[in-house]
């Protein structure tokens, strides 16, 4: 499975090591991802995603319902 928040869209980006002497060597950034479920009691159900922790944070604010409408909008749901 892909390396993509399902809430926010963020992914793996890549940028460089730079040793002390100033090589660069390529390397990857990674989302700070987790597994969650998640209650939506319009629906009844339970849904997991995959979420990052700065989604979290955002789900703790707006609520799943909202956050999940949005998300849907931009595409990443």
């Amino acid at each position: 499975m892909s390396k993509v928040c399902q809430i926010t869209g963020k992914k793996v980006i890549t940028g460089n090591n730079v040793s002390h002497s100033k090589r660069r060597t390529k390397r990857k950034f990674y989302p700070n991802l987790q597994t969650k479920k998640f209650f939506i009691p319009e629906e009844d159900k339970w849904i997991t995603l995959k979420v990052s922790n700065a989604a979290l944070r955002t789900i703790d604010k707006n609520g799943i319902t909202a956050t999940m409408k949005e998300a849907k909008a931009k595409g990443f749901l």
